[in-house]
């Protein structure tokens, strides 16, 4: 679960951060997240989605489950919290990788025939070059160890709640970064290329273009007024303003 540090208040005319490296009471979370288990253990019994064998059948009864869990409920809980070692920016570079791609790339595809489906993995255990090996699985085989990775029909791999969900996400960035004076992202090259490519989104590009563009100062993120445009090379045609001379009097 990813968090910003802080949000809107009340009014929603001001962003509040929350205290410089602190984030949540660790002590507070602990005994939170021990009742919120447990009570999830009791529902869980009472509906009857736990199933108990061998030695441990006699666990069904409810008044036998509640005295085992009654000892958890005086013991006390340890919830592991840490700051990460790269920062907030390798661990949202980490997660990226794993939310936005699909079980296996298709540089890793090498070979597909009537033989099965043959890619390269890497063999974690083997440091060195000897680590990337060749496999090649049947069809079927190939398609089952895939499937496992597909979420089943009613899960999302990701959920957006407060500041980013799907109603007023983008009227929510656009205030943050207004009240934080952050200017807007800045899309790479290569994405520009790509987007204009596309034949559907260049008429959309070049019905933006017709309108005046707004363009942020980068220093203190207010709108800029544009009062000339002039080529490489060319010498500008407006005059600035003269520079105001301070005049000094010397009275010794």
């Amino acid at each position: 679960m990813i968090v910003p540090g802080g949000g809107f208040s009340l009014d929603g005319n001001s962003w509040i951060s929350c205290r410089p490296n602190f984030l949540l009471a660790v002590p507070v979370l602990s005994p939170l997240f021990r009742r919120l288990f447990l009570q999830k253990l009791v529902d869980a019994h009472t509906t009857g989605e736990l199933e108990f064998f061998g030695k441990q059948a006699k666990l069904a009864d409810a008044k036998a489950f509640s005295a085992y869990l009654a000892p958890l409920r005086n013991r006390k809980w340890y919830v592991y919290s840490k700051r990460s070692f790269g920062g907030p920016e390798e661990v949202l570079r980490y997660l990226a990788r794993y939310t936005h791609r699909v079980a296996i790339s298709n540089r890793r595809l090498m070979a597909c025939d009537e033989k099965g489906v043959t890619f390269k993995w890497k063999d974690y255990r083997i440091e060195g070059p000897e680590r990337y090996k060749i496999m090649t699985l049947a069809p079927g085989e190939f398609i089952r160890r895939f499937l496992i990775h597909v979420l089943p029909a009613g899960f999302h791999r990701i959920r957006y709640y407060g500041l980013l969900a799907s109603g007023k996400r983008a009227e929510n960035v656009a205030r943050a970064r207004e009240l934080l004076l952050t200017p807007p992202p800045v899309i790479p090259i290569d994405a520009i290329k790509a987007i204009n490519s596309n034949p559907e989104t260049r008429t959309e590009n070049n019905a933006q273009e017709a309108q005046p563009q707004k363009r942020a100062c980068p220093c203190c993120a207010a709108q800029m007024t544009i009062i000339e445009r002039f080529a490489r090379g060319k010498t500008p045609r407006h005059q600035p303003s003269a520079p105001v001379v301070a005049i000094r009097i010397d009275t010794s």
